[in-house]
């Protein structure tokens, strides 16, 4: 049992010094000295016969480091499960704190509400998001960077995954744009205007109804940031399709106007596939069903 906690230290200082890119940052998150973390990973790095990180600013991992950082992550995750599973005696979860993975637009529109939920219902149980794309996320999880995470559209849904809610695709055009006020349109009426399109849980499922109506998808700019594509759209620079669950985003300069026909997309929390579900992961999903929390983003009214 001694040499597994020393291994699982060794594993934490590891993914600590490649999160945070140095021995020192590493060392405060971890509330260590720094001598003892060098100490740490000079062990872990001697009983896999390899460096692990290339000694430089920034710290980096080694082609070794980079293969075994996954599991060294998987390996955390398991053992924060397993902890966790041994001290729980109720179906309500344990105290400690568990990683969220969302996409931009869930984390506005969806996630404050589930916070307030969880936070009600399961004080005990702290939340840490991280906030990244579709395919970050479904990284994280698996990797075991994170606990849980709120999936686009996963097919299948993963066993035990909760249906959290269904939010439907738009075009973000200027409030004095001509299509501005219609009550729908069509993907043919955005032709003549550039495409902007963003890779923050969006691409994928737009280019869906593209192939299906015959039409070309060839946006102009490919953005990672949804604010950066609404700052275009308001600054003239074409439209964008985006889900109504952004609708938080927009300024008064923009607003939103519903497609034909209607294109929708469904948010899902799950554990990860590849290993047993933190026992937090099953009481925070175990409360979603029980509370479903109603989706309403503000609207905006086009000028």
């Amino acid at each position: 049992m001694i040499r597994w906690n020393v291994m699982l230290r060794q594993l934490g200082v590891f993914v600590a010094i490649a999160d945070n890119e140095g021995f020192g940052a590493a060392a405060a998150v971890l509330g260590m000295n720094q001598s003892s973390v060098s100490h740490s990973l000079a062990s872990l790095e001697r009983a896999v016969e390899g460096a692990l990180v290339l000694r430089a600013t920034p710290v980096r991992p080694t082609p070794l480091g980079e293969v075994l950082l996954p599991h060294a992550r998987a390996t955390l995750a398991a053992a924060r499960a397993f902890h966790a599973a041994a001290a729980a005696h109720d179906s309500t979860g344990v105290a400690g704190t568990i990683g969220l993975a969302v996409p931009p637009t869930a984390a506005r529109g969806l996630l404050p509400g589930l916070l307030r939920l969880w936070h009600e219902h399961l004080p005990h149980i702290g939340i840490t998001i991280f906030e990244g794309l579709d395919e970050e996320i479904e990284q994280w999880l698996e990797c075991g960077t994170v606990d849980a995470a709120v999936l686009i559209d996963p097919a299948p849904p993963p066993r035990g995954s909760l249906h959290l809610a269904t939010d439907a695709y738009e075009a973000v055009v200027r409030s004095d744009h001509p299509l501005a006020g219609e009550k729908g349109i069509e993907l043919a009426d955005l032709l003549e205007d550039p495409l902007l399109a963003t890779a923050s849980g969006c691409e994928t499922q737009v280019k869906q109804p593209h192939a299906l109506t015959g039409l070309p998808y060839r946006p102009t700019q490919r953005i990672r940031e949804l604010t950066t594509l609404l700052c275009m759209v308001e600054a003239g620079l074409g439209v964008g399709i985006i889900p109504s669950l952004a609708a938080s985003m927009l300024s008064e300069a923009l607003t939103l106007v519903p497609l034909r026909p209607r294109l929708e997309r469904r948010l899902v929390l799950t554990g990860p596939s590849g290993r047993p579900w933190h026992p937090n992961v099953t009481a925070i999903r175990d409360v979603c069903e029980k509370d479903p929390i109603p989706l309403s983003p503000p609207a905006r009214s086009p000028r």
